[in-house]
C-alpha cells in the first residue's frame, strides 16, 4: 500500500522558501505506477483507514486534524470523497470554511476555526481553513498588510497549542497548474451533472492566479513547522493525489501505535442467556 515508498519528498522542510514553479503538479515519483494500480492501492488504503479510524475512536486518546487547501477545482472534495470512502461518519467530521458570517466577523479570525477542531477519538477534515485569512484577505485586500502579516506567527502558535494538547495535524496543499484548472472548469460547464459546481465568480478568481501563487508560497514558507508541516501534493492526476494523501494519513495513524482499550470487567464472568 505504498509503505515502502517515500512521500517525504512532498513535505516542506521548516524554514524553506517555497517556489511553487519548482514543484511539478504532474509528478508521480513517489508512486511510479499506472492509474489502475494506483486506484487499487487507494482502495486498500481506504480499507486500512476504516480500521484505523475505528481504533482511533475506540481508544479515545488521539485526535487527527486534516487541512486541505487548494485553488478552485484543486480537488478538496475529491480527496474527502475517495480517501475517506467507507470510513464510519460517526468519528469523522468535515468543516467547510466559506465567507465569514457577520457573527464570525465580530470575533477574532480563529474563533470560527477553533470550534471545529477534533476532540479525542475524532478525525476532522478542514475543507479550506484558517489559511483563508492569509490568502483571500491578502489577494483581495480585505485587511491591511499590517494585519494579515501578523497572522502567520499567530497561526503557528495556534497549531502548536493544538499539537501540544494531543492533536496530530496534517496539512495538504493540492497543487494543480492553471491549464489543469481550465480543463476542470470547462468540464463543469460541459457535463450537465457537474454544472451545479460551476460558479462564474471562479473565473474572476482565476485571473488572480499569480497573486494566489505568491500568497500560497508565503503560507507554505512561513507556516510549515516541525509540529505541523505542509505537504505539497501533485494534484493534476486525481488518482495520484488520492494515493499520496491516503498513504500519508494511514502511515501517520499507524505511527501512533494505537490499541483497543481493555474492558473494565471480567470477560470470563459474563454469560449471555
Amino acid at each position: 500500500m505504498g509503505n515502502n515508498r517515500s512521500t517525504d519528498r512532498y513535505k516542506i522542510k521548516p524554514g524553506t522558501k517555497v517556489d511553487l514553479s519548482q514543484w511539478d503538479p504532474q509528478d508521480k515519483s513517489a508512486f511510479p505506477i499506472d492509474k489502475d494500480e494506483g486506484q487499487g492501492e487507494t482502495r486498500q488504503l481506504t480499507d486500512r483507514l476504516e480500521q484505523l479510524q475505528e481504533l482511533l475512536y475506540a481508544q479515545g486518546v488521539h485526535k487527527l486534524l486534516v487541512v486541505l487547501q487548494a485553488m478552485d477545482t484543486g480537488g478538496k472534495d475529491g480527496v474527502i470523497r475517495h480517501v475517506f470512502e467507507g470510513v464510519n461518519p460517526q468519528g469523522v467530521k468535515v468543516a467547510n470554511f466559506k465567507k465569514p458570517t457577520e457573527r464570525e466577523l465580530s470575533h477574532d479570525y480563529l474563533w470560527r476555526v477553533h470550534r471545529h477542531v477534533p476532540g479525542k477519538g475524532e478525525i476532522v477534515i478542514f475543507n479550506r481553513s484558517h489559511y483563508e485569512d492569509v490568502l483571500v484577505v491578502r489577494v483581495h485586500n480585505l485587511v491591511p498588510v499590517s494585519v494579515w502579516s501578523k497572522r502567520f506567527d499567530q497561526i503557528n502558535a495556534f497549531e502548536c497549542m493544538l499539537v501540544e494538547e494531543g492533536t496530530t495535524l496534517l496539512k495538504f496543499y493540492l497543487h494543480i497548474d492553471i491549464d489543469e484548472q481550465k480543463e476542470r472548469l470547462q468540464a463543469r460547464l460541459d457535463e450537465a451533472h457537474k454544472r451545479w459546481k460551476f460558479n462564474p465568480d471562479d473565473l474572476e478568481e482565476r485571473q488572480l492566479w499569480p497573486d494566489y501563487m505568491q500568497a500560497y508560497e508565503t503560507v507554505l514558507s512561513k507556516t510549515s513547522t516541525p509540529w505541523a508541516p505542509w505537504y505539497v501534493i501533485p494534484a493534476n492526476r486525481k488518482w495520484y493525489r488520492n494515493l499520496a494523501i491516503g498513504t500519508i494519513i494511514v502511515e501517520t495513524l499507524e505511527s501512533l501505535e494505537m490499541q483497543y482499550p481493555s474492558p473494565d470487567f471480567n470477560v470470563d464472568e459474563i454469560e449471555i442467556v
